[in-house]
């Protein structure tokens, strides 16, 4: 509630204090960062008269709006200098001696957002934890969810909000379940290589099958079902990690360029073999040389999973198509089948660990249920999203969206990768 509440404060607040405190920046030096030893309250906002109907009344609302909020408040000019500071951000060690003495600068990772949404003109959201400032070092690390918002074309504001609470619970339960995944490694791939030792055992010629005796049959049936259960217990275990591995994942700090070509081919590669067992078409129409930055081989696995999704719900000799667009500064890739859809009460739940709409058919694919909340993690880390539409009966159609990296010259793009016909299954 007052993250919510902030949001609505914030905005409001801004408009007055950022506009006092480019005022105020206009006194000090020209581009010049603000000076240490400014009083508690917002940086760069002036004294003002707080008498009802006052000639500085409203700009002293302002004042008191932002420094009564828990969450940090940092407005950065052009020049990445703090220009507005609130008492939350002090507390919470967003600001850095200045390269000149007596001088302030604010931490990288702000200066980063706010370069990242100059660019691009998008907002930014990350969470992350951070050594303690002033307010507290030699303390657990400071988890922080940081949203960066252009105000105009050279200002950017940064609200901070203390997740560190919920960090460290977070860590608490990633690290139960890593431990524990990691120790059923061991026995399940026992497990496996037991039931593949049984089906040898019980493997017979097929001029023998009719001298084999009903025991013998069942103890193959058994060992089939074992090897069978043990496989899909390793995948889930395998998933978990890579859930957990997610989860505990800062937003990449040095994302790489990645080619959708590369992605694309790469997705329809390693689905061939289950859409085939299916005679399932997959399809893929969109424009060529598109890129965007972050980890190609996770990109690869969100569409990879969305892809199979796709295909454990669909029946024989349907179609999945990849689609890909851009949309202002953001690629589109959308996952469509001619499955059996998702009820409306479901959609809204999809994503979430071990959730399922269809319970039995589930069972049946062999799914985790771990696939698509995996998928929304790694979007979340390359700062985009992942949404659904879907009806019962219609089918689904499931779209990653990620911010577009911008074009690069010639000379240091990467070669395209030429997609296979489009088509693979048949």
């Amino acid at each position: 509630m007052e993250w919510e509440y902030a949001i609505g404060m914030v905005a409001a607040a801004l408009a007055v204090g950022v506009g006092a405190g480019l005022a105020l920046a206009r006194i000090r030096r020209p581009g010049g960062p603000a000076r240490t030893g400014e009083p508690e309250g917002s940086a760069a906002i002036e004294p003002d008269d707080d008498r009802p109907g006052g000639k500085h009344g409203l700009k002293g609302l302002g004042r008191k709006s932002l420094d009564s909020l828990r969450v940090g408040v940092v407005v950065l000019d052009a020049d990445d200098h703090p220009v507005l500071v609130n008492p939350a951000a002090r507390a919470m060690g967003l600001l850095r001696s200045g390269g000149a003495p007596g001088t302030i600068a604010a931490h990288p990772i702000l200066r980063t957002l706010a370069g990242q949404v100059r660019r691009t003109g998008v907002r930014r959201e990350v969470e992350l934890d951070l050594p303690r400032g002033r307010a507290g070092g030699g303390h657990a690390p400071l988890g922080l969810h940081l949203r960066a918002v252009a105000l105009n074309s050279t200002h950017v504001a940064v609200e901070a909000a203390d997740v560190t609470e919920s960090h460290r619970l977070a860590r608490v339960r990633r690290d139960f379940v890593a431990n524990v995944s990691h120790e059923l490694k061991t026995p399940i791939g026992a497990l496996q290589l037991l039931a593949e030792a049984l089906l040898d055992a019980t493997q017979l010629p097929e001029a023998a099958l009719v001298d084999q005796s009903e025991d013998l049959l069942a103890a193959r049936r058994f060992a089939e079902r074992i090897h069978h259960e043990s496989a899909r217990m390793g995948r889930l275990v395998n998933e978990l990690l890579e859930l957990t591995r997610l989860q505990g994942a800062e937003p990449l700090p040095n994302p790489e360029p990645v080619s959708l070509d590369w992605v694309i081919a790469e997705v329809i590669d390693r689905t061939r073999t289950t859409s085939s067992a299916k005679n399932i078409e997959i399809s893929y129409e969109g424009p060529k040389g598109s890129m965007v930055s972050g980890s190609d081989s996770q990109i690869a696995t969100a569409v990879t999973n969305l892809v199979e999704n796709a295909i454990a719900y669909s029946g024989e000799d349907t179609k999945v198509s990849l689609t890909m667009r851009h949309t202002d500064d953001w690629i589109e890739i959308d996952v469509t089948d001619q499955g059996i859809g998702i009820a409306p009460h479901d959609v809204e739940r999809v994503f979430e660990r071990f959730y399922r709409a269809d319970q039995a058919r589930s069972r049946s694919t062999g799914g985790t249920g771990l696939g698509l909340a995996i998928v929304k993690h790694i979007a979340t880390n390359h700062g985009g999203r992942v949404d659904v539409t879907s009806s019962l009966g219609d089918g689904s159609t499931f779209t990653l969206r990620l911010p577009a990296r911008p074009p690069e010259s010639p000379s240091s793009s990467p070669t395209a990768i030429e997609i296979e016909s489009g088509v693979a299954g048949r």
